[in-house]
C-alpha cells in the first residue's frame, strides 16, 4: 500500500506547545572561584562558538587556550568583545576539566540554560517559508554525537524541527551543539513529555507521520511531498511498538548488504534526503 502525504487531513484539535530549559549540569570549578554556575551551559569548538556569536545569544564567559592564537580565535574573541562579554586566557587542563576530556579546539563558551522550542514555533518556520511541515521525531537517541549530527542533517536540508522525548534520551548538551557545528542555532529542537500523543497531536493538525521499520514502504516510492514527519528510532531497540501503532505508516531503507540495520544518524540523513530530493522534484 502506498501512502500519499499530499492528501488533508481535518484538523480537530488545538495545538498543544511544549517548552522547557534543559538545566543536567554541575558546577565546575575554573580557576580560583571563577565557576561555570549549573544555571549556564557550555559550547566547545570553534564552529559550534562562532555560530553561537553570530546569533547573538546571550552570553556570558569565553574561556580561550593559554598559548594558542590563530585568526579564528582572534576574530571570536572581537566577537566576545562586541558582545560585551568576559573573556580570559585559561590552561589546557581547565578547558579540558570543563568539557569532560572532548576536543574543544581551545575553546569554551558559556551561555544560559539551552532554550527548547514549541510545536508551533516548527509549524511557524514552515508556513514563513511557504512550505509544507517537516519535521523529525527521535524516539529516545541515547548518544549526543547522533542527536548532533542529526541536527546537522536536518539545517542542510530544510528540516523545520526536531521532536525529541523529555525522558530516557539526550537533550541538548555542549557535545550535540558540538557535532551539530552551529546547526544546533538553526533549528528548533522541541522536548515532549509523551511522543504517542505529540504523534496525535500532529495528526490532528494535519501531518502525517511514518515510523521506519526494516518492513515497510520502500522510501524511494514514497511520496513525501506534504505536511510530514518521521519517526527515527532508538539506537538499540529501533520505534517503539506504541509509537508504530501511532504512525500513519511505515517507510523502510531498503539494504543489499549484510548487515541490515545503520546507525540512527545515518538512517536520518538517508530519510531526510530523500524527502529533500521529493520535493525538489
Amino acid at each position: 500500500m502506498k501512502y500519499d502525504t499530499s492528501r488533508s487531513r481535518k484538523s480537530t484539535s488545538k495545538r498543544q506547545t511544549h517548552k522547557k530549559k534543559y538545566d543536567e549540569t554541575t558546577d565546575k570549578k575554573i580557576e580560583n572561584n571563577q565557576e561555570v554556575s549549573s544555571q549556564e551551559e557550555i559550547i566547545f569548538g570553534k564552529h559550534a562558538v562562532m555560530e553561537t556569536l553570530k546569533k547573538n545569544k546571550g552570553i556570558n564567559k569565553l574561556f580561550y587556550q593559554k598559548g594558542l592564537a590563530d585568526s579564528k580565535i582572534s576574530s571570536i574573541i572581537e566577537l566576545v568583545k562586541n558582545h560585551g562579554g568576559i573573556f580570559q586566557e585559561v590552561p589546557k587542563s581547565k578547558l579540558d576539566e570543563l568539557t569532560q576530556g572532548a576536543n574543544h579546539q581551545g575553546l569554551v563558551l558559556t551561555v544560559p540554560p539551552f532554550d527548547y522550542q514549541t510545536i508551533e514555533d516548527c509549524l511557524a518556520l514552515a508556513e514563513s517559508k511557504g512550505q509544507p511541515p517537516f519535521l523529525l521525531i527521535l524516539d529516545g537517541i541515547e548518544d549526543p554525537h547522533n542527536l548532533g549530527s542529526i541536527l546537522r542533517t536536518a539545517d542542510a536540508f530544510g528540516v523545520h524541527g526536531i521532536i525529541i522525548p523529555k525522558r530516557r534520551a539526550v537533550g541538548l548538551t555542549g557535545i550535540v551543539a558540538k557535532t551539530s557545528t552551529g546547526a544546533i542555532e538553526h533549528v528548533p529542537v522541541v522536548r515532549v513529555a509523551n511522543i504517542a500523543q505529540t504523534i496525535e497531536l500532529l495528526q490532528n493538525q494535519g501531518i502525517w507521520v511514518f515510523a521506519t521499520d526494516m518492513a515497510g514502504e520502500d522510501v524511494r516510492q514514497w511520496n513525501s511531498q506534504g505536511p510530514l514527519a518521521i519517526v527515527i528510532g532508538n539506537e538499540g531497540q529501533g520505534v517503539s511498538p506504541l509509537v508504530k501503532q501511532k504512525a500513519d505508516g511505515i517507510v523502510t531503507i531498503p539494504m543489499v548488504g549484510h548487515v541490515q540495520s545503520l546507525n540512527a544518524s545515518v538512517a536520518a540523513g538517508v530519510l531526510v534526503y530523500e524527502v529533500a530530493r521529493h520535493r525538489m522534484n
